[in-house]
């Protein structure tokens, strides 16, 4: 990944419906959306150019904002032609998207009624790059010690920045101990995801087991890796996967926008070996993202 900062690069952030030199899309450090985490985002990938699933993305946005409890001042319309025209003005073909709305700087306390919605949208090269055998190599994960909430506890289903605290703490104690990302259990215990990936099992019998996203994102890649996995001849199977498990597994993978689909080699103290199903399944998903299948 580029290593430029991000407050300080060349081009240009769509903001509250204006195209905005990249240095200068700033928003004041009393704003609620950064005191009291009211802020929602999404994150998208262009491939050749086209993004993908772009209106999908879109309504999963507003849907967000609508848990979160306010309004988009723009239609998905004008959203989704908004990312059309980032691309153009930036010059990008294979890039990431990060929309994100928040709560602006006209109240400072626990209650934001009458607090501006800002919306912007940044986008940044991301190389479509694809090299299938260092894929293979597969990731290791720790399992973290933070678990993800229960529904009467947070807004689980809306993509909002605050959930993401825990598994930031959780990818840094992690990364503090040598692996890449870190598995979270949910409040019950059971499997949920990674970090900011959702997460698969090829198990013995040869059927894909995936968690019930009952209390995290069921996320926009994992609906489309779980259509894709059908049409591949595989049998999915949704359900409650209890970490003991695991000794079970051939082979597992995580999928995302940013992960795509990136197979596993470790899951603690479990050790497994990304093989045949691993191969075709980010082969094909290669191949989806592009409008190859």
């Amino acid at each position: 990944m580029n290593s430029i900062p991000f407050d300080d690069r060349d081009g240009f952030i769509w903001v509250n419906g204006a195209m905005v030199a990249w240095r200068t899309a700033q928003t004041h450090i009393l704003s609620h959306g950064l005191h009291y985490a009211s802020s929602i985002f999404e994150g998208e990938r262009a491939y050749d150019g086209v993004i993908f699933e772009s209106r999908l993305h879109t309504e999963r946005f507003r849907e967000s904002a609508r848990i979160m409890g306010f309004d988009l001042p723009f239609s998905d319309d004008a959203l989704l032609a908004a990312k059309e025209q980032l691309l153009e003005k930036n010059g990008l073909r294979d890039a990431y998207l990060r929309p994100v709305a928040w709560r602006g700087s006209e109240q400072m306390a626990v209650a934001a009624q009458h607090t501006k919605i800002h919306v912007s949208i940044a986008c940044w090269e991301w190389p479509s790059m694809f090299d299938l055998d260092a894929k293979m190599r597969g990731i290791s994960l720790d399992i973290a010690e933070w678990r993800r909430p229960s529904p009467e506890s947070a807004p689980v289903h809306a993509k909002a920045a605050g959930l993401y605290m825990i598994c930031t703490l959780a990818k840094h104690a992690a990364e503090a101990k040598g692996f890449a990302d870190a598995m979270m259990l949910d409040y019950r215990g059971y499997v949920a995801e990674a970090t900011g990936a959702n997460i698969f099992f090829v198990m013995e019998d040869g059927a894909i087991h995936t968690p019930i996203a009952d209390c995290f994102l069921n996320g926009i890649t994992r609906q489309s890796v779980m259509k894709m996995l059908g049409d591949m001849g595989y049998q999915v199977v949704e359900r409650h996967i209890l970490p003991e498990e695991l000794a079970q597994v051939k082979e597992c993978f995580l999928t995302g926008t940013a992960a795509e689909v990136t197979p596993v080699s470790q899951i603690g103290d479990h050790h497994m070996n990304p093989g045949a199903a691993c191969r075709a399944i980010t082969e094909n998903y290669a191949k989806l993202v592009r409008g190859g299948i």
